[in-house]
């Protein structure tokens, strides 16, 4: 079971990221770009995925993943119960959330630096 101090560290730790309070929700961004947010009970993490992937995702596991409400299903989105993730899981699900938002090389020198995946 996952927990948002499970990612808070590497959120605030990845290149480029920052932490912003939006309405009391915790979020991540990398410049204005929203990657990773979380509901206020944090019980919810919605994260950015891509949009074309999205609906295979959901349909895997229904039980961790749901689309987004309908008036946000034009974002590249989708949520995530952090109570059916382990943290490994969360913790790849932000990395590659933030990899669609940073530039190509930053995301490579990531890569380089972290060869096992995300902490």
């Amino acid at each position: 079971m996952a927990v948002l101090e499970d990612v808070r560290r590497l959120g605030t730790e990845l290149e480029r990221s920052s932490p912003v309070y939006v309405r009391g929700r915790l979020k991540f961004r990398v410049r204005q770009l929203v990657y990773v947010a979380f509901s206020l009970d944090e019980r919810v993490m919605g994260f950015a995925f891509p949009r074309e992937e999205r609906a295979g995702l959901v349909a895997g596991d229904p039980r961790k993943f749901q689309l987004p409400s309908e008036s946000d299903l034009r974002f590249s989105w989708v949520h995530a119960d952090l109570a059916a993730l382990d943290p490994a899981e969360a913790r790849e699900l932000v990395v590659d959330a933030w990899r669609m938002v940073v530039p190509q090389k930053v995301a490579r020198a990531y890569d380089l630096a972290h060869p096992a995946g995300p902490g």
